[in-house]
């Protein structure tokens, strides 16, 4: 056999950086659905979340559900290009997550737990696309 007959096997390189890659699409749908939940939750039934009057970043309820919803929806949206690989999905994912991080460590007060969550989950998500070349990842899925 020829080395044009054989095969490519993937090397070990190549198959941590498909499981990274696929890792943060899960992570990235995960938080996006997290969010989801929180923002439909937030926006329908305000007390469930700890009300702090004297907060800086204070907002309705309702006002951060809408947040929490819409980056979830767009978390959501780019963890599909994620699974395809895509290079805009890789940048919007990071950018994604680092506003997750942002808008949780703002409505901390609310419901503090789960804030501390998403926000480990979102760096877990930004560590894993920043780790990766885009050239190993593209080439196991083509």
């Amino acid at each position: 056999m020829t080395s044009a007959q054989t095969p490519h096997m993937p090397s070990a390189k190549d198959q941590w950086a498909t499981g990274l890659t696929m890792f943060g699409a899960v992570m990235l749908m995960l938080a996006g659905l997290l969010g989801i939940f929180r923002g439909i939750m937030a926006i329908a039934k305000d007390d469930v979340f700890l009300s702090t009057p004297d907060y800086v970043f204070h907002f309705d309820l309702t006002g951060w559900g809408w947040i929490h919803l819409v980056l979830g929806v767009i978390a959501v949206a780019i963890s599909f290009g994620l699974f395809r690989a895509a290079m805009w999905s890789r940048v919007g994912g990071i950018a994604i997550a680092g506003l997750i991080i942002i808008v949780n460590f703002l409505s901390l007060p609310y419901y503090p737990l789960w804030s501390i969550v998403l926000i480990a989950f979102s760096g877990f998500i930004i560590w894993a696309l920043c780790v990766v070349r885009p050239e190993t990842v593209s080439s196991m899925f083509d």
